[in-house]
């Protein structure tokens, strides 16, 4: 089975559709040991596939728009936060203690480029506020990987061991992230058919999601690529953070393109949020499973309050299983699930050419939102729509579900020779900014963003 047939076939897409999508192949694009070139390429086709039929069934088409998914615009959107520039300046993606570091026994993996995450990590090595790399590299080689990795989990910090992929299967967490599908779907009530209008006729461009609110409680990186392609594609996205959790700057700038970004204590501006949620169609969280189920974000507990809902969740190892509750991150991912072994040397751990599980993930996530929309227009019900990046990872690393295929119109192009012809320039609030276009691509659809980046928590937390 093709990735795009596998992936549209998750969101509970009519195969029949795949005979709309068009790919350009390019050699060079995302090359690594792993197919990831395939995992992007499908991720990409399947979420503009939902989009064109969503626009389609807002349009009352009988014929869904033709999609292309152009190898040259994935591979640029997969390093879309290492493309960005603002004003000239290049991008920090990864802190000086957010690396791989020797253990006595092997390796290991942190992930420090939150301020409290640092805190965290050099408060469970039992070093200072102002320790140095070279302190960090002195405590960890005295313990084993794993005892690291237990010692900064049990602090609220983030690191893991490098596992090798057999060492990973025999995992008790991988055992539960294979046993589930790659997209989980659910419907969670009754409620009644949603009614989309018709497009507005004067409108140049399709937008499927046009009028449709979405509240983004996401964090870098899957879940705000998410909430960045519903905003392409016409949702009002207001994105909410709490106002003590500032989001990196640069990674804020690369997905917020197309959003509003508030911020909002959800415990003293209850009420507020309470009203946010009551007009809102979506709501996207990208959080600790259960982290926030606490102010009533449960999907279930949602869909009682809030009939109609879809609830879309994204998270590194699952809501479920002994990791269920770990935080974690697309790096860390590689680390355990032994993609860091696979795409590395005798002497050193490697990595994936890209953040490419978050984006693979954050692309599923969108095509999986935008599949529940138009399956409520016809059937109705509260949505959930959960992924997880170790069950992307599973899928990328499982090679009965990564194998060739041509279930789509397909041309091969000339090789990658880098972003050049997939960048944008745009002025901003944050200044002038190149980027990464849009990846998502069908015909009549947006080929950019209706507004650009905004500073981290400079709107009102109202809809606009």
């Amino acid at each position: 089975m093709t990735t795009i047939t596998y992936a549209w076939a998750a969101l509970g897409g009519d195969p029949a559709r795949l005979a709309r999508l068009t790919t350009v192949a390019r050699e060079g694009a995302l090359p690594a040991r792993l197919p990831v070139r395939r995992l992007a390429r499908a991720c990409v086709g399947a979420c503009a596939l939902a989009a064109a039929e969503l626009a389609a069934r807002r349009a009352g088409r009988a014929e869904v728009p033709g999609v292309l998914v152009d190898d040259g615009a994935v591979a640029t959107a997969f390093h879309s936060e290492r493309v960005l520039r603002v004003d000239g300046r290049a991008p920090t993606v990864f802190a000086p203690l957010s690396r791989f570091w020797r253990t006595a026994d092997g390796w290991v993996r942190t992930h420090a480029n939150y301020p409290h995450h640092r805190a965290r990590l050099l408060g469970a090595l039992g070093l200072p506020a102002d320790a140095s790399a070279e302190d960090v590299a002195g405590r960890l080689a005295e313990r084993s990987a794993r005892e690291a990795e237990e010692a900064v989990h049990g602090a609220g910090g983030l690191a893991v061991a490098l596992r090798t992929p057999r060492e990973w299967r025999a995992h008790p967490q991988a055992a539960e992230v294979a046993a589930r599908p790659l997209v989980e779907r659910a419907r969670l009530d009754s409620a009644p058919a949603r009614v989309l209008p018709p497009p507005d006729p004067a409108a140049a461009v399709l937008l499927p999601a046009a009028g449709l609110r979405v509240l983004d409680l996401t964090r870098v990186l899957a879940g705000p690529v998410a909430t960045r392609t519903l905003a392409l594609l016409g949702a009002d996205v207001l994105r909410l953070d709490a106002p003590w959790l500032p989001e990196l700057p640069d990674q804020h700038a690369d997905t917020g393109f197309g959003k509003r970004s508030a911020t909002l204590d959800l415990t003293a501006g209850r009420d507020t949020f309470e009203e946010l949620l009551r007009t809102a169609d979506v709501v996207v969280t990208g959080y600790r499973p259960g982290a926030l189920d606490r102010f009533g974000l449960a999907p279930r507990a949602l869909a009682e309050r809030h009939p109609g809902l879809v609830v879309a969740q994204v998270s590194a190892w699952g809501a479920y299983g002994p990791w269920g509750g770990r935080r974690g991150f697309d790096s860390l991912v590689q680390v355990a699930t032994g993609i860091a072994v696979t795409e590395g040397s005798a002497d050193r751990p490697g990595a994936l050419p890209a953040q490419a599980l978050d984006h693979a993930t954050g692309y599923l996530l969108a095509a999986a939102v935008l599949r529940a929309l138009t399956e409520q227009s016809y059937d109705g019900g509260s949505r959930l729509v959960r992924l997880a990046l170790a069950r992307t990872a599973h899928w990328l690393t499982t090679p009965s579900t990564a194998a060739e295929g041509a279930p789509c119109a397909a041309s091969e192009g000339a090789p990658y020779a880098g972003p050049d012809a997939w960048l944008a320039e745009t002025d901003s609030p944050l200044g002038r900014l190149r980027h990464a276009r849009p990846a998502v691509s069908f015909t009549g659809g947006p080929t950019g963003w209706a507004r650009p980046a905004v500073p981290w928590g400079s709107d009102p937390a109202t809809w606009g």
